[in-house]
């Protein structure tokens, strides 16, 4: 398995891999449960996997 697929981002670094997305946007999509994401602390923290499927449906 893909050790790079298994990362978990921030927000932010959710933000700077997908052109078009904004903090702001990222930050709704996991408020409204749009994308799988859980909190540590404050933080929201999104799989990468969870981040390309839910972006790039297929």
């Amino acid at each position: 398995m893909n050790q790079d697929r298994n990362r978990l981002l921030t927000i932010k670094e959710a933000a700077m891999l997908i052109d078009g997305l904004t903090e702001y946007r990222i930050r709704q999509m996991c408020i409204t449960g749009e994308l799988p994401c859980f909190m540590a602390g404050k933080k929201y923290l999104i799989p990468e996997k969870a981040l390309y499927n839910t972006v790039f449906k297929a």
